[in-house]
């Protein structure tokens, strides 16, 4: 079935087209990714075919009564608290736990944050029932385990998908399609079979096999221009009276060239650093919580103390989730913040970089060779060609930079990051909204970077492919080198009585013994024992969330009472299990009443 059919849809924006005589059509069982360079108009083509904007040119239809759920890249969200914007039911409240939005369920959502206002949205989409969803960086804002849960609630998402995320391991796991939008053309990527792998796969392939029939079209157009440019130049007599047609097409094969390639040359990060000695940076217990209010007259732990040494070379990845404090660790490496107990002693020659999460105080006003120049006014010859070597050039210089796209904001900010020439870079969420060229010629330049990298990412191929540790940061304020990288600290997500810190806490509270809910086994039942099996679970799911975020506030004003904090970490760890299991019994039931057609209203 048929849900969306755009066809010849043509976009622009000021001064710049955008693409034309783009044709897309979504049906059920599309997984279709969209890729392309920054500001190519990869929002702009979804803001048009979920309706919000008008297209230059073509027509976009959708599926008769078809529900179309779409998240664009800034979310508006109803007036009210986050509990009321995703509904009252369970399901609600168990996405927002999900992804990590159940400590702000009862907070208005005037008082989120972009990122925060987007998992609302998110969770708020995800417990409707839609035949296709648009969704524009999906993964931005989440954290590991959101996205690891939102990845594969997609590729079990039966109906239509078009989305726009620059997470590779999404786009590999999740996609059957690629849409690569390229220098106003727009090519789709299908894998041959369903064998032959996702539809990145094929977009990389497909990618590939253009670049190199291009490569070859342009050696065969200069050897045929250089016979036709020496037959050209035969003698006058000769050329009197050669036919105007064969000139004229001699001359046209001369003066053609090959498309000017998306960007000029390769990302010029390599702008130096200064030299930093023997000493880094060394983290001496370190502890941080933020000071006491009247609603948390406790304070507000946010880590435990700890040592750590980052030494020259030093690749470190901080992952954790959302809330648990990676930002405040990287502010406090920064010297924005101060621990509140321990202290961080650095080298002489350390000069730090930080390219935050939120990003420099641009002012969008301006344009983008002011903000290079700074203080000087006008740019320098130096500012100039920094500029392109970041691939903004001619226009894209003079661009104010309320019109450029997230990702080119972000590589204007990496560009001011850089040109500091720090020998310590602190990276925090750096893949958002950066395309894949940029990625990839950002892990290639993190490779060889001679200085200490310390990243906070959800982007698990960036981790993988620029850190040698990772540091585990966990809710209660715990920090913890993990082995296995990444993909061992998610291991141990799924599996917490694994975890060195949660075994160690629990071996101080031994009496305390996992009671998990009961585990559901599902077999062809009955419509009214289904929906009282369903009740059940739901209670036993409610409660078990109860539990478990009671004790989370427990641990939060616990203050630094070790004792009491290793006891609330053991049952911590147990309710977590209680909950897992009470959640998996209940998701059972639910999909065994949808394949059965059995309503659970």
């Amino acid at each position: 079935m048929i849900l969306i059919d755009a066809q010849g849809v043509k976009a622009s924006r000021p001064n710049r087209p955008l693409f034309a005589d783009l044709s897309i059509t979504v049906s059920d069982g599309d997984r279709i990714g969209v890729v392309g360079l920054n500001g190519c108009g990869k929002s702009t083509l979804l803001r048009i075919i979920s309706g919000d904007l008008e297209p230059d040119a073509g027509v976009v239809r959708k599926g008769r009564g078809a529900r179309i759920g779409v998240l664009p890249q800034l979310p508006v969200l109803p007036v009210g608290t986050v509990r009321e914007a995703v509904g009252h039911d369970w399901q609600g409240e168990a996405m927002l736990d999900r992804l990590g939005m159940s400590g702000l369920i009862d907070a208005s959502t005037a008082e989120l944050s972009g990122g925060q206002k987007k998992r609302v949205a998110l969770a708020a989409l995800l417990v409707s029932e839609w035949e296709a969803l648009i969704l524009d960086e999906p993964t931005n804002h989440l954290d590991l385990d959101a996205i690891s849960y939102l990845e594969e609630w997609l590729a079990n998402y039966s109906g239509g998908l078009l989305l726009v995320t620059h997470d590779r391991h999404v786009l590999d796991h999740v996609t059957n399609k690629v849409l690569e939008i390229d220098r106003g053309h727009s090519y789709m990527h299908i894998p041959a079979n369903r064998h032959a792998g996702s539809g990145y796969a094929a977009y990389l392939a497909g990618r590939i096999e253009r670049e190199e029939q291009a490569a070859t079209a342009e050696q065969i157009r200069k050897n045929l221009a250089k016979h036709e440019l020496a037959w050209l130049r035969r003698g006058a007599p000769a050329r009197s009276t050669k036919p105007k047609a064969r000139v004229d097409a001699a001359k046209e094969i001369v003066a053609r060239r090959a498309d000017a390639p998306a960007r000029a040359g390769e990302l010029g990060l390599s702008l130096g650093s200064q030299r930093l000695g023997s000493k880094g940076i060394q983290l001496h217990s370190v502890g941080f919580s933020w000071p006491a209010t009247s609603q948390n007259p406790n304070g507000a732990l946010v880590l435990q103390p700890f040592e750590h040494e980052l030494e020259p070379g030093d690749r470190l990845g901080i992952v954790g989730p959302n809330g648990a404090g990676k930002s405040t660790l990287l502010d406090l490496i920064a010297q924005r913040l101060h621990p509140t107990i321990g202290h961080i002693e650095m080298g002489r020659t350390v000069k730090v970089g930080y390219y935050d999460q939120l990003g420099r105080d641009l002012n969008l006003n301006q344009r983008v060779r002011e903000a290079v120049a700074g203080d000087k006014g006008a740019p320098s010859v130096e500012d100039n060609n920094l500029m392109r070597q970041f691939w903004f050039d001619g226009d894209a210089q003079f661009a104010p930079i309320s019109t450029l796209s997230g990702g080119e904001r972000r590589r204007l900010q990496l560009l001011l990051t850089l040109a500091e020439q720090p020998n310590v870079l602190l990276l925090d969420e750096p893949t958002n909204d950066l395309d894949l060229d940029t990625l990839r010629a950002l892990e290639e330049y993190l490779d060889t970077w001679p200085g200490i990298v310390v990243v906070v990412s959800h982007d698990r191929i960036f981790l993988d492919r620029t850190v040698n540790e990772v540091l585990a940061i966990d809710s209660a304020g715990d920090a913890a080198l993990v082995r296995g990288g990444v993909q061992g600290w998610l291991n141990q997500r799924k599996t917490p009585k694994q975890s060195t810190k949660v075994r160690s806490a629990a071996s101080v509270s031994s009496n305390v013994v996992p009671t998990p809910a009961p585990r559901v086994t599902v077999t062809a039942k009955s419509a009214s024992t289904l929906r009282r099996l369903l009740v059940q679970a739901e209670k036993s799911l409610a409660d078990a969330t109860t539990q478990l975020e009671s004790l989370t506030a427990s641990v939060a004003t616990a203050g630094a009472d070790h004792a009491l904090l290793a006891r609330l970490s053991a049952e911590l760890a147990v309710a977590q299990i209680q909950m897992d299991t009470a959640e998996e019994s209940w998701l059972a039931l639910a999909a065994q009443a949808e394949l059965q057609g059995v309503s659970v209203k």
